[in-house]
């Protein structure tokens, strides 16, 4: 066939000149694929002919395709702060400046510069968690899960675990505590009801193989009705009368006391602290609002304990990590709120709310949307099935039609109801000027 003839050599055809500032090896390999995949529709008869032109075209297109960044940022204009499909927490400009000045030099991440040998990594946010928490020791590892693997690895391997029926959750990623504890060696011990779990029902379980004593907040769901469980602190005092470890997989821990009586559902780190309890973790970008991170507080045996696990080298984190997590830290013992977006977001008052949608409104035309108070949730495997109030923008128009073109556009807002709302409630400000500008392109 006149077209297989035609088809350029490589060596050939990499040195077009519109290729002449790109990188030849990446323009080479992509050309060899476009070229191959040219001579398949020719030997299947789709194609007959074609031209230089589009052959060099379409090695530029797929290459600026492949260089163009998978990851981008998004608004998010669904009302939901917690957004696990967006990112969790935002961190402040402010946090990630100063942790900047450690990210893009060397350090002394691992480096004891008194003493001119080699550190330990954790000590830079554990002193600040120490004194922010008031417990004996901390330690962090890359996400909660891994902080739930890894005490149960180190105090429960081939030993009995004992958790609630009712606990036993599945979070997304189809991260199951079940699995987890299979997998981390530690035998698991049910105890209670799915709806009802007792302080005698644990004590039951107790016996000559039982090393761990354990509570774990569901993420993602309540059970309501006839239900009741057993309080942590009854938990513990069994844990201590029989010489076991007591551990509460809190899943999300937090400081200040949360608005709209939020704190009633879940408790804040403080009030768990009270206790003294032997370890307790949570991730540290739900409600703590900081990098995704897995916080392990206790006591300071343990905490070392935890150190010597030799699976602590593949579940630590780097320097990005807790230069951004400390920077959090001293935002906290300052009590410097306005640089944790995650608090800032929830604590924003419903009438400034208010006041920015109805200035929006103005901009986009009060004919095109309206006004609304509505609900929203903090999302993140928090909270479970509380909601808050929040002002949203109707904007006119079919609801999915709408969602599908300002997604198009990077802005994703959330269909209630068949309206098409841009929620506020986890939107910052310097991204209404962007929603206004589409609103405006797209209503009519």
């Amino acid at each position: 066939m006149q077209a297989l003839r035609n088809l350029p050599k490589i060596d050939k055809f990499i040195t077009h000149e519109a290729f002449q500032t790109l990188s030849p090896s990446l323009i080479t390999h992509i050309a060899q694929q476009q070229i191959k995949a040219l001579r398949e529709k020719i030997l299947a008869k789709e194609i007959e002919t074609f031209s230089e032109e589009d052959l060099v075209n379409s090695v530029l297109n797929a290459y600026h395709t492949l260089l163009s960044p998978s990851l981008k940022p998004l608004i998010n204009a669904t009302g939901v702060i917690l957004h696990t499909n967006m990112g969790r927490s935002l961190i402040d400009p402010r946090i990630l400046e100063n942790a900047s000045k450690v990210i893009c030099n060397y350090s002394n991440l691992e480096y004891n510069q008194d003493k001119g040998c080699r550190g330990e990594r954790y000590e830079h946010v554990s002193k600040h968690l120490t004194a922010l928490l008031g417990v004996e020791d901390v330690l962090v590892v890359n996400n909660n899960a891994s902080a739930v693997f890894l005490v149960l690895n180190t105090f429960a391997k081939g030993k009995e675990a004992v958790v609630s029926r009712g606990e036993l959750v599945e979070i997304g990623g189809s991260f199951r505590i079940p699995e987890v504890m299979s997998q981390s060696g530690a035998v698991l011990h049910e105890v209670g009801a799915t709806n009802k779990t007792k302080a005698s029902d644990y004590a039951n379980a107790i016996n000559d193989n039982t090393a761990l004593l354990m509570k774990v907040h569901r993420s993602n769901f309540t059970i309501e009705g006839f239900s009741s469980e057993t309080a942590y602190g009854d938990i513990q005092a069994l844990a201590q009368k029989h010489g076991l470890i007591d551990y509460y997989d809190l899943g999300s821990g937090y400081i200040p006391e949360l608005p709209y009586n939020l704190s009633s559902v879940e408790l804040p780190i403080a009030k768990v602290l009270e206790d003294n309890p032997a370890l307790i973790s949570f991730s540290g970008d739900k409600l703590f609002g900081s990098v995704q991170a897995g916080i392990i507080t206790g006591r300071k045996e343990l905490i070392n304990k935890l150190k010597k696990n030799q699976l602590l080298r593949m579940l630590r984190v780097d320097k990005v990590t807790l230069s951004i997590l400390e920077e959090s830290i001293k935002a906290y013992l300052e009590q410097r709120y306005d640089l944790i977006p995650t608090l800032k977001l929830l604590f924003t008052d419903i009438e400034e709310l208010r006041s920015r949608a109805e200035a929006m409104r103005q901009s986009i035309g009060a004919a095109r949307c309206e006004v609304i108070e509505t609900v929203t949730f903090m999302g993140g495997g928090t909270l479970p099935n509380r909601e808050f109030p929040t002002i949203a923008l109707h904007l006119h128009g079919k609801a999915t039609k709408l969602e599908r073109a300002f997604r198009q556009r990077d802005i994703i807002g959330r269909i209630d109801r068949d309206r098409f709302l841009i929620d506020l409630r986890a939107l910052e400000a310097r991204h209404e000027p962007a929603i206004i500008t589409v609103a405006k392109e797209l209503l009519v």
